[in-house]
């Protein structure tokens, strides 16, 4: 539980430097990172499918070799994004 401060309420003047500090806090830094793409391939049955930590999936493929490239194409894309 927070113990809350029964000061007065900040004015607009000290609003800035309470947020700045709030965005140069440890948290705000990882939120702001995205995760690496780490794309694997599953097999289900006779289909083999590429899949991302950040949730995409690739289309399901008889092929393992495809898979594989989807799976490649996904995160080569992903991180050159970033």
């Amino acid at each position: 539980m927070c113990e809350q401060d029964t000061s007065d309420p900040p004015t607009a003047a000290s609003s800035p430097a309470s947020s700045k500090a709030t965005s140069d806090s440890p948290r705000a830094a990882s939120r702001s990172a995205p995760p690496p793409h780490e794309a694997t391939t599953v097999e289900r049955g006779s289909f083999c499918t590429a899949r991302c930590t950040c949730g995409w999936s690739g289309h399901a493929r008889r092929s393992r070799d495809l898979a594989r490239t989807d799976a490649a194409n996904h995160a080569a894309n992903r991180t050159a994004e970033s």
